[in-house]
């Protein structure tokens, strides 16, 4: 099949299940992601200046160029879109053009639902068209943040943690550090103290590398309170790695993660918001759940998923509550959405 005609299959499978055309701008404002979205987009991009001397870019990312589509439009809330996305690669054998065909539900009112009907939407298009096995793979970044904000340790770690869990080299060399309690020295902890109180003289909603300025200064705040002196490092880092180890079938998720908790003297109900995960039970399909999957997109706070063949990425997607704020709505809407990879069909 060519790439139109497998375009038009999946297409029928996503009006079927009330899904609407959205077409979203393929040139964006560069300066607008990086500040909105973070730094982690600047190396993909690329960009040029347009006759005005202003720097855009080809859209990077279709999730990110539909949602800015969706606040300015503010049309329908449950989308697909068809297109390509441009991103660079340090990888020489890297395509920067990807092909690309997706659904997104902006306002997701019923997060176990929505998360079901968007995997089970993506897994049904692409049975139409693979005779092959397809198989499963799913993790829940909201799962990792409810594990790091049960632990007994400072403030400042916890963010620290959940900030940069999207980073894993950097990310293991917190835990080096965290094991060996070896924290921040005097001089940048100074420094810091030192732009806290520079940054409370600027105004409170402008946008600094994604965050308003309040919410920076409450982090720092709450950094600067932190007692320096920490111990329990090394049974703490002893438990995340633990639980970065998990690795196993759909089915048996709830055993495997009370046995977690029971065995490390967790509080009971840690992992109480188990609903999407559970839920995704209903497939009845091979379905492996990774405790470590989904760390590569910064974006993605709750379920992420990923349909292979072999090694070939055929789907992937998730849950993104924040984006949408980031990017400029006025609050948090809830979403969540997926991509198939026409290239590996």
């Amino acid at each position: 099949m060519k790439s139109k005609k497998l375009s038009e299959e999946i297409v029928k499978t996503f009006k079927s299940n009330g899904f609407v055309l959205s077409e979203p701008e393929v040139f964006l404002d560069s300066e607008y992601i990086i500040q909105r979205s973070g730094e982690g987009f600047r190396s993909s991009m690329l960009t040029f200046e347009n006759e005005r001397g202003k720097v855009m870019c080809l859209r990077p990312d279709l999730t990110v160029a539909s949602c800015l589509n969706f606040l300015q439009t503010r049309t329908n809330s449950k989308i697909y879109y068809s297109g390509q996305a441009y991103r660079r690669s340090r990888n020489k054998n890297f395509d920067f053009i990807h092909n690309q065909i997706g659904i997104e539900i902006f306002g997701s009112k019923n997060q176990a639902q929505d998360d079901l009907k968007v995997v089970s939407t993506i897994l049904n298009s692409v049975k139409k068209i693979k005779n092959k096995k397809t198989k499963i793979k799913v993790g829940d970044v909201s799962l990792f943040k409810s594990l790091i904000n049960s632990l007994d340790m400072p403030e400042r770690w916890k963010l620290r943690l959940i900030r940069h869990f999207w980073r894993p080299k950097y990310f293991d060399e917190l835990l080096k550090r965290l094991e060996k309690n070896s924290d921040i020295d005097a001089a940048k902890f100074d420094t810091d103290k030192k732009k806290f109180f520079d940054m409370k003289t600027m105004p409170q909603d402008k946008i600094i590398a994604g965050r308003k300025v309040s919410e920076i200064l409450k982090r720092f705040n709450k950094k600067i309170k932190d007692p320096r002196s920490f111990r329990e490092g090394k049974e703490i880092v002893r438990i995340i790695r633990s639980f970065l180890k998990i690795n196993c079938k759909l089915s048996v998720i709830d055993k495997v993660l009370f046995n977690f908790v029971k065995n490390n003297n967790l509080k009971k109900d840690i992992f109480k918001n188990l609903q999407s995960i559970q839920n995704l039970k209903k497939l009845k399909e091979d379905v492996n759940f990774i405790s470590n999957f989904g760390r590569d997109i910064e974006y993605y706070t709750g379920i992420v998923f990923e349909v292979f063949e072999g090694k070939k990425e055929i789907a992937r997607g998730g849950r993104y509550d924040d984006l949408l704020k980031s990017l400029g709505a006025k609050k948090s809407i809830p979403a969540v959405g997926a991509a198939i990879n026409l290239k590996n069909l």
